[in-house]
């Protein structure tokens, strides 16, 4: 666990993108054999898409973005008062 900053400033994500080797006789090849396959009526039970995402994930995702800054955000301001008390301490009694 991390000790929050006072003034943090939530940047968004960066995307980093890793360039991969372009092979066209790959995708040639690959291509000549989908054709194929159609043609034939072949098809491929590995194919079909199935989603990871679930139905109210991004729901949860934001709730606990939001239940993180209301926690950050008290800290800071208990802190801060801490510090206000302990100034007004050491200027009226020292």
């Amino acid at each position: 666990m991390s000790i929050p900053s006072f003034f943090k400033q939530y940047r968004p994500k960066e995307f980093n993108l890793i360039p991969r080797y372009y092979d066209p006789d790959k995708e040639r090849r690959e291509e000549r054999v989908r054709r194929i396959k159609l043609e034939l009526g072949i098809k491929d039970e590995g194919d079909e898409y199935v989603p990871s995402i679930q139905k109210g994930s991004m729901t949860n995702f934001f709730r606990q973005k939001t239940k993180r800054v209301h926690r950050y955000t008290a800290i800071r301001l208990v802190v801060i008062i801490l510090v206000l008390i302990l100034i007004s301490y050491v200027f009226f009694y020292l």
